[in-house]
């Protein structure tokens, strides 16, 4: 790399902290950091022009679960460790909030719903069967009922005849939320470089060798922030998991107003801009979407058009804008991994596709590590 002597003075000497990923976790660990160590340099590298993974392109949901979602983590995790998850996801969002202000990241409490397809009535009546149970799980957190029976007046079709509401649900706007964290990282003179790859990283126990294609240079220490990218750095912990989107042109006088999930979470719409944003039908292709491509395939589209067709917008002429992809990094387990891979390396990742909710907490959690 063909670096000038002003370069390597200003941005890769006497680094402290090295951050790599420059998400939510990223952005959330360097402003920890920056209070806790305040006459310390801060460098952050980030492989994308813009943050890679989910960051920039998730659905900006501000939820932490919806009730098939949390009967499902219960098959597999402990009831402590499901509440433990959702206060994390909600202690978040609180932070998230407190940090940047709700105005700036157009902060919208419209509620979060789920719906239910007609052919799905066991999954609706076993949730509607447990809802007074998941209640009492989660009111020592939320100190009210969290989940309760509404009508269906969206129009939705060949569905339930119920729902069930969440008024401690909301919704962001994740483009807002990005740029507010990289303006104030930079007003914390916290350096950020993007299009910068880490490839590798040689703890020597007094500093690290951070490795790029064709530079290194030494840092104090190193915080992994790469969530879905973090299979290597896990030993297979973490697997990336692609979640496909799309977004409708503008529809007029469009009535649906907050966050919907269905099918376990597996998708997931909203409104923004008078537009449908719909997301999800990984389940569709498990195998297939275990990766870190930005891409989209012809199945999990046209089954996303499917559901706007029949489900979502049965009564509305639209056309499809825009389509993307986003990566998640999941597990065996949806528990995060915040943890010291080695004296002087640190990683906070495995958000289970909660990274608007948790990653704020994750990042205070990450910078907690270092002393």
């Amino acid at each position: 790399m063909n670096l000038s002597y002003w370069e390597l003075k200003n941005w890769f000497t006497n680094v402290d902290y090295t951050i790599v990923g420059s998400g939510i976790v990223g952005l959330h660990c360097a402003l920890n950091l920056r209070e806790k160590f305040p006459q310390s340099k801060i460098l952050v590298l980030e492989k994308g022009m813009l943050p890679q993974g989910g960051s920039t392109k998730n659905a900006g949901f501000a939820c932490f679960g919806s009730i098939s979602e949390i009967l499902d983590d219960l098959k597999y995790h402990s009831e402590e460790e499901v509440v433990q998850l959702i206060a994390k996801r909600w202690n978040g969002l609180q932070l998230l909030r407190k940090r940047l202000g709700d105005d700036v990241i157009d902060f919208k409490t419209y509620g979060g719903y789920e719906i239910f397809l007609q052919n799905d009535e066991a999954t609706f009546s076993e949730c509607l069967r447990q809802m007074p149970f998941i209640n009492e799980l989660l009111k020592p957190l939320f100190k009210a009922e969290v989940f309760s029976k509404t009508t269906n007046k969206f129009g939705f079709k060949n569905t339930q005849e119920h729902l069930f509401f969440n008024p401690f649900e909301a919704q962001i706007d994740t483009g807002n939320m990005m740029q507010a964290l990289l303006k104030m990282a930079a007003a914390e003179n916290i350096l950020i470089l993007n299009q910068q790859t880490v490839t590798a990283h040689i703890d020597n126990a007094s500093y690290v060798e951070v490795v790029m294609n064709d530079f290194s240079f030494k840092t104090k220490k190193i915080l992994y922030a790469t969530d879905g990218f973090a299979s290597e750095l896990t030993q297979g912990e973490v697997k990336p998991a692609r979640a496909q989107v799309l977004i409708t042109e503008s529809i007029e006088n469009l009535a649906i107003k907050g966050t919907y999930h269905f099918d376990k979470g597996y998708y997931y719409f909203r409104n923004i801009d008078n537009r449908i944003l719909f997301g999800g039908g990984r389940n569709l292709d498990f195998e297939g979407e275990n990766t870190t491509e930005f891409a989209q395939t012809e199945l999990i589209q046209n089954k996303l058009v499917q559901l706007l067709r029949e489900v979502i917008l049965p009564n509305n002429d639209f056309k499809i804008a825009h389509r993307w992809s986003g990566i998640m990094g999941l597990g065996s387990s949806k528990k995060t991994i915040v943890k010291q891979l080695s004296p002087n390396v640190y990683c906070g990742v495995r958000l289970a596709g909660m990274g608007v909710a948790i990653g704020s907490f994750i990042g205070k959690e990450l910078a907690d590590l270092v002393e």
